[in-house]
Order: structure tokens, then C-alpha cells, then sequence
């Protein structure tokens, strides 16, 4: 879905002042997916395929910027972004990403999904954020994804708010055959949700006050020892929004020095927890350990180097429990 981020050519700033009142975003909205580059789009396929268990679909290549998906089966993905000659033509957007990761592998833009788009543009604009044209792709004659970003980004890291038709699916040669569509978006690893979304910066607290002017409340002081961070969780819909801090030393500090504000990782509900577990030992040659995580048993895939982004896996949460626990 590269033509996202040619519509995101004004979201480059950090943050933007908004009035102190908050928006009712509709129910519905829930976090949709994460722009990832790799050095490589085939080392970041194989990283994603024979190290984690994802079943990586195919995308295309445009003016030298390629991009695959993982698909879920709880409609969420992951678009996997690559070089692929010398001199690419990227778009602002991309450029941005590429400026501020220094060309190196990670993750700063995401989004929310929701069918009430027009909705919470018109919220958004009548607290006093600028937000672009309701913009469609891949082209304005057969449209299957509508959105907006906004003039000046409200996180520390870029977003947007996307829908989709009921039938697109970029990654299938039919798009009607529902049994391809079932299959794409099993994976061996047994991934079937993304759960939340992990941002990292110095201020957290910057990032929950503007959800919540965004109509996003109920944030939860959190802590995650594993990477050395605290910070809250904000609940987006059946999915978390984290904004973390640094939390002394460790994986959050060394990945916010390295790059500043950006995504840190995101969580996934696999079915077969244990089954997840193998499949990055194997990978890996490592077993990663369980540790009591937000959304119940989890484990962290040493993929830091690889990706520049973590990705946790976890299993079921307790009955009664939301997406912050």
C-alpha cells in the first residue's frame, strides 16, 4: 500500500498544539497496521518467513520501493518496505521514514482503521487539527482504501486513519476467492491478532494527552521491564496504543538513542503460544523466555537488529481482560 505515504506529505513535525477538549471517535476504530522498512525487502521477508513463521504475501515495486504484506486474520497487517535499485523515487513520506531512520531497518508511521473516516475527520477538525483531504487508492477509478493524515503529525511517531472496501485484498490474484483469502492469513507460527503497538520517545506523556484530546481516554500507567520502558497504555478499540519512555537502561533506551522517536515493536495473540515459541528458537537458535506480559504469557523475538523493532508474542488473556489487561 506504498500510495499511503505519498499522502502523508505534511505529517513531518512531532507534535501540534490542540485545543484541551476531547473528539468521540467511533467505536469502531481500532489500530490497523505498520509501515516496517528492511535493508533489503527479501531480507526482511526472510527474516519475517523463516525466523518468525509469517507467511509473507507478495506486493509490487515502484520506482525502486518494493513492498510485501502479512496479512492477519483479525484484518490488521504488516507492509514490508525495501530498496530495490540505486536513487530510488520515494515519496515524501517515504523519505521522511528514510531520513529519520538513517536508512537503517524500523518503523515510524502507522494506522487507525475505522469506517466512520468521515466522522472523526470532522471531529478532528473541530478541535483545531489540521488534517488533510480525504484521499482514495490505488487509483480514483476502482478505489479500495480511503484516508486522511494530518498537516502536522499529533505523536511522536506519523499516522493516518484508513478504511478499505470489503474486497480488496492487493495481495491475492482473485480477490473473490474466499478460501485464498482464508489461507493468506494463516501463518505457522499461529499469529491470529495484533494486539497493540508500542511507540518510544522521551515524552509519553505528550503522546497520551493528544490521544485523549483525539477522543482516545482511558490510559493505564504501564511498565515492561523486558525492554526497559514505562509509559502508558491507551486502549484503541480491541487493540493497544503504548507510548513509552526509557525506563533506565535497556532495549527502549539503546533503540530511542540510536534513532529518536519511533516504533518499538508490536505485539501479536498467537493461538499456540508454545508453537510461536519454537518457531523463533529455531530461528534464532535461541529460546526466547516467557515473562507475564500485558495480554497475558509472552515472550520478545530477538529481532532488534534485524527489523529495528521488536515483536512480541503472547497467549490468551484472562477472561474480562481489555486490551491494556
Amino acid at each position: 500500500m506504498r500510495p499511503i505515504l505519498s499522502l502523508m506529505t505534511l505529517a513531518f513535525a512531532l507534535s501540534a498544539a490542540a485545543p484541551p477538549v476531547s473528539a468521540a471517535p467511533t467505536p469502531l476504530t481500532r489500530l490497523d497496521h505498520v509501515l516496517l522498512w528492511g535493508r533489503t525487502i527479501d531480507e526482511a521477508t526472510a527474516i519475517m518467513a523463516v525466523k518468525l513463521g509469517f507467511q509473507v504475501r507478495p506486493g509490487h515495486d515502484t520506482g525502486g520501493v518494493a513492498n510485501r504484506y502479512i496479512r492477519i486474520a483479525d484484518t490488521s497487517f504488516i507492509e514490508l518496505l525495501g530498496v530495490t535499485r540505486p536513487s530510488p523515487e520515494y515519496d515524501p513520506g517515504e523519505k521522511d521514514d528514510r531520513e529519520k531512520l538513517r536508512e537503517q531497518p524500523g518503523a515510524r508511521s502507522f494506522g487507525f482503521r475505522s469506517a466512520g473516516l468521515d466522522a472523526i475527520r470532522a471531529s478532528l477538525q473541530a478541535l483545531g487539527y489540521g488534517v488533510t483531504p480525504m484521499f482514495a487508492g490505488p487509483s480514483s477509478a476502482n478505489p479500495g482504501w480511503h484516508l486522511f493524515a494530518f498537516d502536522r503529525a499529533p505523536l511522536s511517531s506519523s499516522t493516518f486513519f484508513i478504511d478499505y472496501k470489503a474486497d480488496y485484498a492487493p495481495d491475492q490474484a482473485d480477490p473473490t476467492n474466499a478460501a485464498d483469502h482464508q489461507v493468506t492469513r494463516e501463518h505457522p507460527n499461529s499469529v491470529r491478532a495484533l494486539s497493540a503497538i508500542w511507540l518510544v520517545s522521551n515524552d509519553p506523556e505528550a503522546d497520551r494527552k493528544q490521544l485523549e484530546r483525539m477522543g482516545y481516554s482511558g490510559a493505564t500507567p504501564v511498565k515492561l521491564p523486558a525492554v526497559g520502558a514505562s509509559g502508558y497504555c491507551v486502549p484503541v478499540g480491541p487493540t493497544a496504543l503504548l507510548t513509552l519512555h526509557p525506563d533506565g537502561a535497556g532495549l527502549a533506551a539503546d533503540t530511542l538513542a540510536k534513532t529518536g522517536p519511533r516504533i518499538l515493536g508490536m505485539s501479536f495473540l498467537a493461538a499456540d503460544l508454545g508453537r510461536a515459541q519454537r518457531w523463533v528458537e529455531r530461528g534464532y537458535e535461541h529460546k526466547p523466555d516467557l515473562y507475564p506480559g500485558l495480554s497475558g504469557p509472552s515472550f520478545l523475538a530477538p529481532t532488534l537488529d534485524d527489523l529495528g523493532m521488536l515483536i512480541e508474542f503472547h497467549g490468551a488473556a484472562g477472561k474480562g481482560k481489555g486490551p491494556c489487561g
